[in-house]
């Protein structure tokens, strides 16, 4: 009887514990980043190489509105979120911008690009600069306002295509 109640529980906890990750939708596409709006009277900052390869952007000079979403291709969480993004994006009202942070190479962070159905610009962050600006963790969303200000962070993953289009129409005052 003992046995058995072992191998039950057991299979219980087996069953119970997932290990699904978000599947790939493919689609996406490696965009250049002279779509992202920037104000070139600013010059300092944290300078972002394109994951197109062909071009770099200053952080600090991205004009709002626009949503800035940092990822990385190894953070099951953003893949969780990643349907909502592509919600949003496919609505053209928002600029969106991606942050790759703590990839091995620029090859896997376009794969991951590729593979996830992301149509918009997205940089590049190979040295880990960007950790004083967003912190330790991802993901983490920005919203930037009209005048390219910090509205608002959110860290963590989105829960919903809901939760984020209420985020959007809140802090960039863009209804959707």
């Amino acid at each position: 009887m003992k046995v058995i109640s072992v191998l039950m529980i057991s299979a219980l906890l087996l069953t119970s514990c997932g290990t699904s990750t978000p599947k790939s939708v493919g689609g996406g596409s490696v965009i250049s980043c002279s779509t992202i709006p920037t104000d070139a009277t600013k010059t300092s900052g944290t300078t972002l190489e394109c994951l197109d390869g062909n071009s770099k952007v200053l952080l600090e000079s991205i004009k709002g509105p626009a949503l800035i979403n940092v990822w990385g291709s190894w953070c099951i969480p953003c893949r969780e979120e990643m349907p909502y993004l592509r919600a949003l994006a496919a609505t053209g009202k928002v600029q969106i911008i991606g942050i790759d942070v703590e990839e091995a190479d620029m090859e896997s962070a376009r794969k991951f690009v590729v593979d996830q159905g992301m149509n918009w610009p997205n940089l590049y962050d190979k040295d880990g600069s960007t950790k004083s600006s967003f912190g330790m963790g991802v993901p983490v969303t920005w919203y930037l306002n009209g005048d390219g200000e910090v509205a608002y962070k959110h860290l963590g993953v989105l829960k919903s295509e809901a939760q984020l289009f209420a985020e959007v129409e809140k802090y960039l005052g863009i209804k959707l």
